[in-house]
Protein backbone atom coordinates (compact mmCIF):
# COMPACT_ATOMS: atom_id res chain seq x y z
CA UNK A 1 0.00 0.00 0.00
CA UNK A 2 1.29 3.37 -0.99
CA UNK A 3 2.13 5.74 1.57
CA UNK A 4 1.45 9.00 0.32
CA UNK A 5 0.92 11.34 3.68
CA UNK A 6 4.62 11.85 4.63
CA UNK A 7 5.75 13.44 0.79
CA UNK A 8 3.17 15.61 0.81
CA UNK A 9 4.73 18.89 1.84
CA UNK A 10 7.58 18.43 0.06
CA UNK A 11 5.56 18.36 -3.55
CA UNK A 12 6.45 22.36 -3.52
CA UNK A 13 10.08 21.94 -2.68
CA UNK A 14 10.60 19.82 -4.99
CA UNK A 15 9.89 22.42 -7.48
CA UNK A 16 11.50 24.64 -6.54
CA UNK A 17 14.95 22.43 -5.97
CA UNK A 18 14.99 23.43 -2.38
CA UNK A 19 14.91 20.17 -0.86
CA UNK A 20 17.91 18.27 1.01
CA UNK A 21 19.22 15.37 -0.53
CA UNK A 22 17.46 12.68 1.93
CA UNK A 23 14.18 14.08 1.26
CA UNK A 24 14.24 14.50 -2.73
CA UNK A 25 16.14 10.76 -3.56
CA UNK A 26 12.34 9.35 -0.96
CA UNK A 27 10.23 10.93 -3.07
CA UNK A 28 11.70 10.32 -6.17
CA UNK A 29 11.50 6.75 -5.51
CA UNK A 30 8.47 6.79 -4.25
CA UNK A 31 7.81 8.74 -7.80
CA UNK A 32 9.45 5.42 -9.47
CA UNK A 33 7.45 3.32 -7.88
CA UNK A 34 4.61 4.52 -10.49
CA UNK A 35 1.88 6.84 -7.55
CA UNK A 36 0.18 8.86 -10.41
CA UNK A 37 -1.69 10.56 -7.51
CA UNK A 38 2.25 12.20 -6.12
CA UNK A 39 3.06 12.68 -9.58
CA UNK A 40 0.42 15.10 -10.46
CA UNK A 41 0.71 16.34 -7.22
CA UNK A 42 4.23 17.22 -8.50
CA UNK A 43 3.24 18.10 -11.77
CA UNK A 44 0.90 20.95 -10.32
CA UNK A 45 3.40 22.00 -8.11
CA UNK A 46 5.61 22.83 -11.00
CA UNK A 47 3.19 24.19 -12.72
CA UNK A 48 2.71 27.07 -9.92
CA UNK A 49 6.24 27.32 -9.71
CA UNK A 50 6.90 28.06 -13.29
CA UNK A 51 3.92 30.53 -13.59
CA UNK A 52 5.45 33.01 -10.70
CA UNK A 53 7.68 33.63 -13.09
CA UNK A 54 5.25 34.74 -15.80
CA UNK A 55 3.40 36.87 -13.79
CA UNK A 56 5.57 39.64 -14.76
CA UNK A 57 7.80 39.22 -16.99
CA UNK A 58 8.75 42.78 -18.23
CA UNK A 59 10.60 43.24 -14.69
CA UNK A 60 12.65 41.21 -12.28
CA UNK A 61 14.18 41.39 -8.57
CA UNK A 62 17.51 42.31 -8.75
CA UNK A 63 20.05 39.16 -8.63
CA UNK A 64 21.15 40.05 -5.05
CA UNK A 65 18.25 39.87 -3.39
CA UNK A 66 16.64 37.47 -5.17
CA UNK A 67 20.28 35.28 -4.08
CA UNK A 68 19.91 36.50 -0.77
CA UNK A 69 16.43 35.09 -0.21
CA UNK A 70 17.08 32.21 -1.62
CA UNK A 71 19.84 31.22 0.32
CA UNK A 72 17.67 32.11 3.12
CA UNK A 73 14.86 29.79 1.88
CA UNK A 74 17.53 27.13 1.33
CA UNK A 75 19.10 27.07 4.79
CA UNK A 76 16.24 27.02 6.79
CA UNK A 77 14.87 24.31 4.88
CA UNK A 78 18.07 22.22 5.04
CA UNK A 79 18.75 22.88 8.86
CA UNK A 80 15.29 22.78 10.44
CA UNK A 81 15.48 22.95 14.42
CA UNK A 82 13.70 19.71 14.62
CA UNK A 83 12.89 17.18 12.82
CA UNK A 84 9.76 16.99 14.61
CA UNK A 85 9.32 20.58 12.48
CA UNK A 86 11.35 19.86 9.39
CA UNK A 87 8.08 19.71 6.78
CA UNK A 88 6.29 22.41 8.28
CA UNK A 89 9.25 24.22 8.80
CA UNK A 90 10.23 24.13 4.68
CA UNK A 91 6.86 24.21 4.19
CA UNK A 92 6.61 27.71 5.78
CA UNK A 93 9.78 29.17 4.72
CA UNK A 94 9.50 28.14 0.89
CA UNK A 95 5.98 29.81 0.88
CA UNK A 96 7.77 32.95 2.67
CA UNK A 97 10.49 33.55 -0.15
CA UNK A 98 8.08 33.40 -2.85
CA UNK A 99 5.84 35.34 -1.59
CA UNK A 100 8.66 37.84 -1.05
CA UNK A 101 9.71 37.39 -4.64
CA UNK A 102 6.21 38.22 -6.05
CA UNK A 103 6.27 41.07 -3.58
CA UNK A 104 9.10 42.81 -5.06
CA UNK A 105 8.54 41.78 -8.62
CA UNK A 106 5.16 43.67 -8.31
CA UNK A 107 6.87 46.50 -6.99
CA UNK A 108 9.22 46.66 -9.43
CA UNK A 109 6.46 46.69 -11.99
CA UNK A 110 4.60 49.33 -10.50
CA UNK A 111 7.55 51.45 -9.84
CA UNK A 112 8.60 50.89 -13.70
CA UNK A 113 5.09 51.82 -14.56
CA UNK A 114 5.22 54.76 -12.34
CA UNK A 115 8.50 56.06 -14.40
CA UNK A 116 7.26 55.12 -17.79
CA UNK A 117 4.50 57.57 -16.99
CA UNK A 118 6.49 59.96 -15.61
CA UNK A 119 8.51 60.09 -19.01
CA UNK A 120 5.48 60.09 -20.90
CA UNK A 121 3.88 63.01 -19.04
CA UNK A 122 7.69 65.04 -19.23
CA UNK A 123 7.52 63.78 -23.20
CA UNK A 124 3.94 65.28 -23.73
CA UNK A 125 4.90 68.59 -21.49
CA UNK A 126 8.07 68.97 -23.77
CA UNK A 127 5.96 68.66 -26.87
CA UNK A 128 3.64 70.67 -26.15
CA UNK A 129 6.17 73.58 -24.95
CA UNK A 130 7.60 72.82 -27.99
CA UNK A 131 4.72 73.28 -30.77
CA UNK A 132 3.77 76.95 -28.59
CA UNK A 133 7.40 77.98 -28.91
CA UNK A 134 7.10 77.01 -32.44
CA UNK A 135 4.02 79.32 -33.28
CA UNK A 136 5.18 81.67 -30.81
CA UNK A 137 7.87 82.04 -33.48
CA UNK A 138 5.66 82.57 -36.36
CA UNK A 139 3.40 85.15 -34.74
CA UNK A 140 6.08 87.17 -33.77
CA UNK A 141 8.07 86.43 -37.63
CA UNK A 142 4.43 88.10 -38.56
CA UNK A 143 4.07 90.82 -36.31
CA UNK A 144 7.48 92.15 -36.82
CA UNK A 145 7.90 91.68 -40.78
CA UNK A 146 7.44 95.36 -41.97
CA UNK A 147 5.78 93.30 -45.24
CA UNK A 148 2.97 92.16 -43.39
CA UNK A 149 -0.06 94.14 -44.38
CA UNK A 150 -1.66 95.87 -40.93
CA UNK A 151 -5.24 95.85 -40.81
CA UNK A 152 -7.24 97.58 -37.61
CA UNK A 153 -10.49 96.42 -36.89
CA UNK A 154 -12.72 98.62 -35.42
CA UNK A 155 -15.60 97.67 -32.99
CA UNK A 156 -19.33 99.14 -34.54
CA UNK A 157 -20.22 99.80 -31.03
CA UNK A 158 -17.68 102.78 -30.65
CA UNK A 159 -17.47 101.65 -26.92
CA UNK A 160 -15.61 98.51 -27.35
CA UNK A 161 -12.13 97.75 -28.17
CA UNK A 162 -9.83 98.15 -31.40
CA UNK A 163 -8.44 95.00 -32.46
CA UNK A 164 -5.38 94.77 -34.85
CA UNK A 165 -4.39 92.03 -37.39
CA UNK A 166 -1.31 91.43 -39.50
CA UNK A 167 -1.05 89.85 -42.81
CA UNK A 168 2.17 87.67 -43.67
CA UNK A 169 1.74 86.06 -47.63
CA UNK A 170 4.02 83.05 -46.18
CA UNK A 171 2.83 82.53 -42.52
CA UNK A 172 -0.57 83.57 -42.41
CA UNK A 173 -2.38 86.47 -40.05
CA UNK A 174 -2.10 87.23 -36.32
CA UNK A 175 -5.04 89.02 -34.85
CA UNK A 176 -4.97 90.45 -31.43
CA UNK A 177 -7.01 91.80 -28.56
CA UNK A 178 -7.22 93.83 -25.52
CA UNK A 179 -9.84 94.25 -22.90
CA UNK A 180 -12.23 92.36 -25.44
CA UNK A 181 -15.19 91.04 -23.70
CA UNK A 182 -16.41 87.04 -22.68
CA UNK A 183 -19.02 86.05 -25.03
CA UNK A 184 -21.83 84.61 -23.14
CA UNK A 185 -21.94 80.97 -21.88
CA UNK A 186 -19.90 78.79 -24.49
CA UNK A 187 -20.85 81.48 -27.19
CA UNK A 188 -17.24 81.87 -29.77
CA UNK A 189 -15.74 84.64 -31.52
CA UNK A 190 -15.42 84.13 -35.26
CA UNK A 191 -13.45 85.49 -38.10
CA UNK A 192 -14.51 85.81 -41.48
CA UNK A 193 -12.74 86.99 -44.49
CA UNK A 194 -14.81 89.02 -47.03
CA UNK A 195 -13.76 88.38 -50.75
CA UNK A 196 -13.29 91.43 -53.17
CA UNK A 197 -15.95 89.41 -55.58
CA UNK A 198 -18.94 91.25 -55.41
CA UNK A 199 -20.84 88.09 -55.43
CA UNK A 200 -18.76 86.47 -52.97
CA UNK A 201 -19.80 85.00 -49.49
CA UNK A 202 -17.84 85.50 -46.37
CA UNK A 203 -15.10 82.70 -45.74
CA UNK A 204 -15.57 81.55 -42.20
CA UNK A 205 -12.21 81.30 -40.43
CA UNK A 206 -11.09 80.20 -36.64
CA UNK A 207 -12.98 80.59 -33.51
CA UNK A 208 -11.80 82.22 -30.29
CA UNK A 209 -12.33 83.07 -26.99
CA UNK A 210 -10.62 85.94 -24.78
CA UNK A 211 -9.09 85.24 -21.93
CA UNK A 212 -10.36 86.12 -18.33
CA UNK A 213 -8.61 89.69 -18.88
CA UNK A 214 -10.14 90.08 -22.30
CA UNK A 215 -6.79 89.52 -24.25
CA UNK A 216 -5.84 86.87 -27.16
CA UNK A 217 -3.58 85.99 -29.70
CA UNK A 218 -5.28 84.10 -32.61
CA UNK A 219 -3.02 82.53 -35.39
CA UNK A 220 -4.43 81.61 -39.03
CA UNK A 221 -1.66 79.31 -40.72
CA UNK A 222 -3.72 79.23 -44.21
CA UNK A 223 -5.79 82.19 -45.41
CA UNK A 224 -5.54 82.76 -49.26
CA UNK A 225 -1.72 83.72 -49.66
CA UNK A 226 -2.70 87.06 -51.02
CA UNK A 227 -3.94 89.59 -48.73
CA UNK A 228 -5.46 91.98 -51.61
CA UNK A 229 -7.80 88.97 -52.67
CA UNK A 230 -9.79 90.09 -49.82
CA UNK A 231 -11.53 93.22 -49.30
CA UNK A 232 -12.06 93.21 -45.37
CA UNK A 233 -12.01 91.29 -41.98
CA UNK A 234 -15.25 90.56 -39.61
CA UNK A 235 -15.67 89.15 -36.55
CA UNK A 236 -19.08 87.59 -35.27
CA UNK A 237 -20.12 86.01 -32.10
CA UNK A 238 -21.22 82.16 -33.19
CA UNK A 239 -22.34 79.47 -31.15
CA UNK A 240 -19.84 76.93 -30.50
CA UNK A 241 -17.69 75.31 -33.21
CA UNK A 242 -18.37 78.39 -35.33
CA UNK A 243 -20.63 78.46 -38.51
CA UNK A 244 -20.23 78.09 -41.97
CA UNK A 245 -21.93 81.85 -42.58
CA UNK A 246 -22.54 84.24 -40.02
CA UNK A 247 -25.33 84.47 -37.91
CA UNK A 248 -24.99 87.37 -36.28
CA UNK A 249 -24.13 90.86 -37.40
CA UNK A 250 -20.51 91.44 -37.08
CA UNK A 251 -19.02 92.85 -33.94
CA UNK A 252 -15.82 94.10 -35.49
CA UNK A 253 -14.87 95.08 -39.17
CA UNK A 254 -11.57 96.19 -40.33
CA UNK A 255 -10.42 96.91 -44.05
CA UNK A 256 -7.42 94.91 -45.66
CA UNK A 257 -5.35 97.27 -47.33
Amino acid sequence: MKNCDQFRELFEGYALGVLDAEERIALEAHLATGCSDCAKSVAEAHWLVSHLAYITPDSRPSEMIKGRLMQKVRAEARNPRSRGQSKTSVQFSLWAGVAALLLITLYSVWDAHQSKQQIRAAQGQAADAEAQLAVARIESAILIDPASVRVALSPLNSSGPKLDAAWHSQYGIVLTGQNVPVPAGNRVLQLWLIPNALDGKPIPSLTLRPDASGKFVLLISHPPKVAAETKALAITEEPPGGSLQPTTTPLWVGRVG
